[in-house]
């Protein structure tokens, strides 16, 4: 196959990846974002201390974690045809993609969170703040340079599921790789399709890492701590004069 036959292919292939990991990275951290901080907040000690809403949370990420992502893309069809409207294609292959992922990042989400320095959530408590301010004001942005590398993970992995979801013609550079490559023995075409994943991945791990970085060096874990000037109560008039 020449190169003029192939970038076409591959221009196409491309771009069903991207749409396929965009969409499902954002549900996934819309759905995973809440449901890692929900974990961290039912756990022993936490804000919203609730044991078995705890324990049936954690139970439920981890046996959708456990799923082989083949075997959750099969047990998904009829749920998948009943929102879309059918099992093939790039549309399709968003809801296992993302069903199968929010677990993941949840997992990541929580982990973040654990990290963040308990003094401040005191602070935070001492000074009349709720759980929604808790969460709102030190949990999430004090988290947020791990959350960015937590999401860059999530989005490398999402590009290895999509490869998969090639198999049941979602298309993508997966789909690419396994009609072309290896059903119709186009080696050159696999290993093109290998190089531009290749890159990609690199490409996307790089830009997390520089925004991670760059947090962290804006007052992330490791520089100053939260504004808390929002909670700090009206100064009266004796404390003017003073």
């Amino acid at each position: 196959m020449s190169w003029s036959e192939m970038q076409p292919l591959l221009s196409q292939a491309c771009w069903d990846t991207l749409y396929m990991v965009g969409w499902s990275t954002l549900i996934a951290v819309v759905g995973g974002l809440p449901l890692g901080v929900l974990l961290v907040l039912t756990d022993r000690g936490g804000l919203l201390q609730n044991t078995v809403a705890n324990k049936v949370i954690g139970q439920i990420v981890n046996v959708a974690r456990s799923m082989p992502f083949i075997i959750l893309m099969v047990a998904l069809m009829g749920f998948t045809r009943s929102v879309t409207g059918t099992t093939i294609g790039r549309e399709a292959a968003i809801v296992p993609l993302a069903i199968g992922a929010i677990p993941f990042f949840a997992r990541l989400v929580e982990t973040a969170v654990r990290e963040v320095d308990g003094g401040l959530v005191e602070a935070v408590q001492s000074m009349g703040g709720n759980t929604w301010t808790i969460v709102r004001k030190v949990l999430v942005p004090e988290s947020l340079p791990s959350l960015i590398s937590s999401t860059t993970t999530t989005i490398v992995a999402l590009i290895g599921y999509s490869a998969m979801a090639g198999t049941v013609g979602a298309g993508g550079l997966g789909d690419i790789a396994i009609r072309y490559g290896y059903q119709r023995f186009e080696t050159e075409l696999m290993w093109i399709t290998v190089a531009i994943l290749a890159v990609v991945i690199s490409l996307i791990q790089f830009a997390g890492d520089l925004a991670a970085r760059s947090l962290h060096r804006r007052g992330g874990r490791s520089g100053p701590g939260p504004r808390l000037r929002f909670l700090r109560a009206a100064p009266t008039p004796e404390t003017e004069t003073v």
